[in-house]
C-alpha cells in the first residue's frame, strides 16, 4: 500500500468540524481483499490491539468492528480504525472517521481520521499502514516499540495540566483558542483586537517586570512588608558562614532556599542548628547562587491562588509523605504511592511521583529513619520540607475556610507585586484564623502559579481556577471578533470588498482576505491569492483587527479546511460549475458540498441566492438559531417573497433600486445608478453582488445608512479591485479586464459588455488546463454564442500539452457558431492582446478575461502602443 496524498483539514471541512487529517492511499495487491478472506488476519490484528473488540461502529452495536471483521471489510476501512485506536493509545485520543473510494480510481481511497495532537496524527497513520499491510501479507509484526514512540511524541506534546484547565475553561465560554506553539504550550485565546495570549497560567497581561520581582524572594518580601503583609525576618547570604550567621541572629528555627528558585526546588525547612544550616546550604546552592535564610513559621502550608483581582481558591499543601503499615519499609511505600495512575513526571499529571533522593534521606534521618526502615501502622514519615505538589505533595481544598482578612491580604499582596495571576504561599497554624493573631506569613508570591492543586484537590472541593483565570483576563468577553465569511462561484472577492469597504466607513478596522491578498485597515499586508487558511489566520490574529470578512475559496476549504470554528455571518453567493474533476468535487452538488461548509459554519446569519436552488437547499443545513436571509434579482422570485411572507429578511432589485425587507418592512437602500460598481445597471452580476452585500451588513447589524454609504463608494477599478470588472480606454476602445475563467463568469460579462456600445464585441478568453475537456467545450460554447471575434489563449496548462486547451475551447465555440474566420487561435498572451485589439474599431468592446495581473495587458500593448500603456499603468498604480 502506498500514501499518494496527505494534509491536514485543520478546521471545519467537508468530512467533519473538528481536525483531520485526509490520507488518499493506494492498495494496490490488497485492492479488493476482505478480511474474511485474509488468513489469520482478523486474528493477529485483534492479539496485536485487543481493545479493537470493543470499539463500536457508528451504530452503536458492542464489539461492532470485530464483527464487521469477522464478516468482511475492506482494508482501507481497517486502516482508518487501527489508525483512531492507535491514537487512543498512545494517549490522544480520537473518534471520527471515514473512508470513501476516489471516483474513478480502482484502488484508491481517501482515508479521513480525526486528531488531538498534530504531531502525533501522521506517524500514528504510518504505524497503521504499516501494521494492516504486514498483517494482510501474513507477516508478523512487532507493535510494542513503534507504539512506545507514539506515546514518547503525544507526551512530548501534551498540554500540561495548569494549561489545560484554563484551555478547557476557554472552550466552554465559546473563547477560540488557538495553539501558536506545540513545544511551548503557547496559546491565543480570542481575535483581532479582542484576543489574548496565554502560556501556562502566565498571561499576556502579566507583567514582566512583576515576574522579575516574584522570582527575587527578598525584594518580594521587603515589597509586601512595605504593604503590611506578614513575612519572615531573614537576609540573603552567599556562604556557609553567612547563613549560620543570619541563623544565630534569627534565634530559632530557620528556613533556607534559593533566592530566585521555584517549585520548591532546594528548600530545607525547620534547620536548627549550624549542621543543619550547611547541609540545608548546600542543597540550595544546587539550585541558585544567593541563598534566603529566614525565620522557620510554623504550621501548615497553605497556598491561595488570585486572579483577576479576586481570591479564587485556597489549598493546605501537604509534603510527599508515607503511613506505615507495620510490614512495608519506607522504599516499598513510596513505589506503591508512585504506582498511582494518577502521579507521573513533571506536571502532565494530577501528581507527581514521590523521589527518593538525598534531600528525602536527609528528611527521614532527622525523624530517625531511613528508605529500608518499616514504619509502625499509622505513623506518617515525610520525604520533603516543602509541600509543592512538583516534589510530590498532595492538597486538601480550603477554599470556603479563608477569612475575609486573609483574602484581602492575598489579593493586596498580588497587585503590590503587580501580578494579575498569582500563588501566595502562606505558612501558619490554622487558615481558618487571622494571621495576626497566629504569628502566619506570607513566605512567597508566585509567578505562572500551578493550579493542579485547586483543578483536583486530594480532598475537599475541586475548584475551577481555570475558570478563574479565564474570567480575569478575558472579562465578559468571549474573544470574538465579528466574522463575515463569503463563498461562492463567482463575485467572491467584489462582494467581499463591498461588505469590508462600507465595515471601513462605518469607522472600524476591517481584516480582509482575497485573491488579490490579505488587507488590514484597507493595506496591504500579504499579496497574493489568499482565500485559504492561513491567509484567514493572519486576519484573525492581528491585534488590530475589529472585524474580519473573509473570501474563502474552494480550494483552501479542501485543503486545510476553515481557520475559524464559526463565522457569524456566511454568505453564499452561487454555484456554478468550475473546477469539477478536482479533489474529489466532480459535480455542481459536490461542489455545493464544499461551499456549504461555510453556511453551516455561521452561528448568527446566512444569506443565500434565492435563485440558486442548489444555494436555497442549504437553508435546511444551517445551525440551530443562525437567521437565514435571502437576496435576489427578482422581486418576485417565489423563494425569496415565501421567504418574506413568513415574516424573514432579505435583499432584492425593484424599480431600479436596491431594497431590503425586514419582517414586513421594506426598504430602498440605493439606487442602482448610485452604485460605482454597477456600471449604470449594465453589470447585473454586481448589483446581485451589491444585494449580496447588503444584506450581509444587514445581518451584522449595520444601518441602513452604513450599508448605503458603503455602496455608493466603492469603485472597482485597478487599484481597488484588480482584475474585477476593470474598464479602460484603448483609442477610442473599451477594454474590460477582468477574471472570468467559467462559463457562467463568462456569460455574465459579455452580457454585460455587449450592453455598453453598439460596435462589435472582441473576446480574448482561456481557461486553466487542469479543467475537464466537457468544461473547457462549454467555455468555447458560452463564449462562441456571445463574441462577435474570439481569441483564444493559453494561460496554465496545468499537466496538458501545450495548446490542448485551446483546442478544446474552440471546439466548444465551432459547436456554437460553426467554422468560421471570427475564431482565432492565439497560444501567446501577449500576441493574443494585441491580435484582439487589431480586431477593434473605435466604439468596440473588447474583453480580456483569466489574465493573472494587469500588468499582463499594459505589457502587451507597451510594445505597440506606449502611450495606452502608460496611461492604464497609472491608473493602476
Amino acid at each position: 500500500m502506498q500514501i499518494l496524498e496527505q494534509r491536514f483539514l485543520r478546521g471545519p471541512n467537508v468530512h467533519a468540524d473538528s481536525p483531520c487529517l485526509l490520507s488518499v492511499v493506494d492498495l494496490q495487491d490488497l485492492y479488493g481483499k476482505s478480511t474474511k478472506y485474509l488468513p489469520g488476519f482478523n486474528h493477529a490484528l485483534l492479539e496485536l490491539l485487543p481493545s479493537l473488540h470493543g470499539e463500536r461502529l457508528p451504530a452503536g452495536q458492542p464489539g461492532g468492528f470485530a464483527q464487521r471483521l469477522r464478516e468482511g471489510t475492506y482494508l482501507g476501512r481497517v486502516i482508518e480504525h487501527v489508525m483512531l485506536e492507535l491514537q487512543t493509545l498512545a494517549g490522544a485520543p480520537a473518534a471520527f472517521g471515514r473512508t470513501r473510494p476516489v471516483n474513478g480510481h480502482p484502488g484508491q481511497f481517501r482515508i479521513v481520521c480525526a486528531y488531538s495532537c498534530e504531531k502525533l496524527a501522521e506517524p500514528a497513520f504510518d504505524l497503521a499502514l504499516d501494521l494492516v499491510t504486514a498483517l494482510a501479507h501474513g507477516e508478523g509484526f512487532e507493535l510494542a516499540p513503534r507504539l512506545e514512540e507514539l506515546r514518547e511524541i503525544a507526551a512530548r506534546y501534551a498540554i500540561g495540566t495548569s494549561t489545560g484547565a484554563v484551555i478547557t475553561a476557554a472552550q466552554e465560554r465559546g473563547i477560540p483558542v488557538q495553539r501558536i506553539t506545540d513545544d511551548a504550550n503557547l496559546f491565543l485565546l480570542g481575535w483581532g483586537v479582542r484576543q489574548k495570549r496565554l502560556q501556562a497560567t502566565t498571561t499576556g497581561d502579566t507583567s514582566f517586570i512583576a515576574v522579575k520581582i516574584a522570582s527575587d524572594k527578598q525584594l518580594t518580601k521587603s515589597l509586601l512588608k512595605e504593604a503590611g503583609v506578614p513575612v519572615p525576618e531573614g537576609d540573603v547570604v552567599t556562604t556557609v558562614e553567612s547563613a549560620q550567621r543570619v541563623a544565630r541572629r534569627l534565634n530559632g528555627p530557620v528556613t533556607l532556599k534559593p533566592l530566585d528558585g521555584n517549585q520548591g526546588k532546594g528548600v530545607t525547612v525547620d534547620c536548627t542548628t549550624p549542621d543543619d544550616v550547611a547541609r540545608a546550604f548546600e542543597f540550595a546552592r544546587q539550585y541558585g547562587r544567593r541563598i534566603i535564610v529566614e525565620r522557620h513559621v510554623k504550621g501548615r502550608d497553605y497556598r491561595v491562588l488570585v486572579a483577576g483581582g479576586r481570591v479564587a481558591a485556597a489549598s493546605r499543601r501537604r509534603p510527599a509523605h508515607v503511613v506505615g503499615d507495620g510490614v512495608k519499609t519506607i522504599r516499598e511505600l513510596v513505589e506503591i504511592e508512585n504506582a498511582d495512575p494518577a502521579r507521573g513526571a513533571g506536571h502532565a499529571t494530577i501528581l507527581t511521583r514521590i523521589a527518593l533522593d538525598d534531600h528525602a534521606a536527609d528528611m527521614l534521618s532527622r525523624q530517625g529513619f531511613e528508605f529500608d526502615s518499616v514504619l509502625p501502622v499509622g505513623v506518617v514519615a515525610e520525604l520533603r520540607g516543602n509541600a509543592n505538589l512538583s516534589t510530590g505533595g498532595t492538597a486538601e481544598d480550603v477554599t470556603d475556610l479563608l477569612p475575609d482578612s486573609t483574602r484581602l491580604l492575598c489579593v493586596r499582596a498580588a497587585a503590590k507585586i503587580g501580578l494579575d495571576v498569582a500563588g501566595i504561599d502562606i505558612v501558619c497554624e490554622d487558615i481558618g484564623q487571622p494571621l495576626a493573631a497566629q504569628r502566619g506569613a506570607v513566605i512567597e508570591v508566585n509567578a505562572a502559579p500551578g493550579i493542579r492543586m485547586h483543578q483536583y484537590p486530594s480532598a475537599g472541593e475541586a475548584r475551577d481556577a481555570g475558570e478563574a483565570i479565564v474570567d480575569g483576563l478575558m472579562g465578559a468577553s468571549d474573544g470574538r471578533i465579528p466574522v463575515i465569511a463569503l463563498t461562492g462561484t463567482n463575485g467572491k472577492t467584489t462582494t467581499t470588498l463591498l461588505v469590508a469597504h462600507a465595515a471601513r466607513m462605518a469607522g472600524r478596522v476591517t481584516g480582509v482576505t482575497t485573491t488579490e491578498g490579505v488587507f488590514i485597515d484597507g493595506k496591504q499586508v500579504v499579496k497574493g491569492d489568499c482565500t485559504g487558511y492561513w491567509s484567514a489566520r493572519t486576519v484573525l490574529h492581528a491585534p488590530e483587527v475589529e472585524i474580519a470578512v473573509l473570501e474563502t475559496a474552494r480550494g483552501g476549504i479542501l485543503k486545510r479546511g476553515l481557520a475559524y470554528d464559526r463565522c457569524d455571518v456566511a454568505v453564499v453567493l452561487n454555484i456554478a460549475a468550475d473546477h469539477l474533476g478536482l479533489d474529489g468535487v466532480d459535480t455542481v452538488e459536490d461542489l455545493a458540498q464544499v461551499k456549504a461548509v461555510v453556511a453551516q459554519s455561521a452561528s448568527k446569519a446566512v444569506v443565500l441566492n434565492a435563485e440558486d436552488a442548489l444555494c436555497v437547499q442549504m437553508a435546511r443545513r444551517v445551525k440551530p438559531g443562525a437567521e437565514v436571509l435571502f437576496f435576489s434579482m427578482d422581486a418576485e422570485n417565489p423563494v425569496l417573497l415565501k421567504h418574506l411572507e413568513d415574516g424573514g429578511r432579505g435583499a432584492y432589485l425593484q424599480d431600479g433600486a436596491l431594497v431590503i425587507a425586514d419582517g414586513h418592512i421594506q426598504q430602498a437602500v440605493i439606487k442602482v445608478e448610485s452604485m460605482p460598481v454597477a456600471f449604470g445597471g449594465l453589470a447585473r452580476f454586481n448589483i446581485a453582488n451589491a444585494l449580496a452585500a447588503a444584506a450581509a451588513l444587514m445581518a451584522a447589524d449595520f444601518s441602513q445608512l452604513q450599508i448605503a454609504a458603503g455602496l455608493s463608494t466603492f469603485v472597482s477599478n485597478g487599484r481597488t479591485n484588480p482584475l474585477r470588472t476593470n474598464m479602460f480606454d484603448v483609442r477610442g476602445v473599451t477594454v474590460i479586464v477582468d477574471y472570468a475563467h467559467n462559463p457562467a463568469a463568462y456569460a455574465a460579462m459579455a452580457d454585460m459588455a455587449r450592453g455598453m456600445l453598439p460596435g462589435q464585441l472582441v473576446g480574448i478568453v482561456t481557461a486553466p488546463g487542469d479543467r475537464r475537456d466537457s468544461d473547457l467545450r462549454e467555455v468555447g460554447k458560452v463564449c462562441g454564442a456571445r463574441f462577435d471575434e474570439l481569441v483564444v489563449y493559453e494561460s496554465q496548462s496545468r499537466g496538458r500539452a501545450v495548446g490542448d486547451a485551446v483546442d478544446l475551447i474552440l471546439s466548444g465555440a465551432e459547436e456554437a457558431v460553426g467554422l468560421t474566420d471570427t475564431l482565432h487561435r492565439e497560444l501567446e498572451v501577449g500576441n493574443a492582446i494585441r491580435l484582439g485589439l487589431s480586431l477593434c474599431e473605435p466604439g468596440d468592446v473588447l474583453v480580456f478575461a483569466c489574465g493573472s495581473s494587469l500588468q499582463v495587458f499594459v505589457d502587451a500593448i507597451r510594445a505597440t502602443d506606449p502611450e495606452s500603456a502608460d496611461l492604464i499603468a497609472a491608473q493602476t498604480t
